[in-house]
């Protein structure tokens, strides 16, 4: 069966991808949807442009669809790109990262049967620890990108995740916050897996805080 895979460039996505992989299925393209708004409700992650580098890495084609990032317009941007998706590489299937999040599932659900195509979650409702750990355990190399949480803070961007794996979990316990990010607390980056041909290198990058909301950014404008 033909998958198109959402990919945001995070850890979710691309594990999922890998997940899918592993049991056989072909992957057709990769589809990404990229915001222009920082409030999306669908569309979370920075970097997102560096997603068509991780696509080459893998030999997947990549299409991208734009949205202006406003609550369910938001939607028919992201059907427009599945539809294209559908006649382009002919998929018979959505593949995506969620893990918790019923908002967005439920939306790419209703996408995917609109199309006839059947939705693939691979990692919905997993726990969160054993979740990321598997990731380590299959060589994953991931770095935080983005914050928005009690207790992180622009000194943990480009951190690697699974070092701050104890530090989040004491933050769970603390602030209940969800230790995969699910729910927007963090942002994250995969660098290297076990799907890339070569790992990126980071050589630049800037950090963007935003004091007003207490959340910061990781905008990387150079990699190798």
């Amino acid at each position: 069966m033909k998958i198109g895979a959402l990919v945001s460039g995070g850890k979710d996505s691309l594990f999922a991808l890998y997940l899918m992989k592993q049991k056989k299925y072909d992957i057709a393209c990769i589809m990404t949807m990229n915001s222009i708004s920082d409030e999306s409700y669908m569309f979370h992650y920075p970097n997102v442009d560096i997603v068509k580098k991780q696509a080459e890495l893998m030999n997947i084609p990549y299409i991208e669809g734009k949205t202006e990032g406003k609550k369910e317009e938001e939607l028919k941007d992201l059907q427009d790109l599945i539809k294209n998706a559908k006649e382009n590489y002919h998929i018979e299937g959505i593949c995506t990262g969620a893990i918790n999040s019923i908002y967005q599932k439920s939306r790419i659900d209703k996408i995917a049967e609109k199309y006839n195509l059947e939705s693939f979650a691979p990692l919905w409702e997993r726990d969160p620890e054993s979740l990321l750990k598997e990731m380590f355990e299959n060589n994953f190399e991931i770095i935080i990108t983005g914050v928005a949480a009690e207790g992180l803070n622009e000194t943990h961007l480009e951190m690697n995740l699974k070092s701050t794996l104890e530090y989040l979990k004491k933050l769970n316990e603390k602030y209940s916050l969800h230790i995969a990010g699910e729910g927007g607390e963090y942002e994250t980056l995969v660098l290297n897996c076990p799907l890339f041909s070569e790992r990126i290198v980071v050589k630049k990058s800037k950090i963007i805080a935003n004091e007003q909301i207490k959340s910061a950014m990781l905008l990387i404008e150079k990699i190798e």
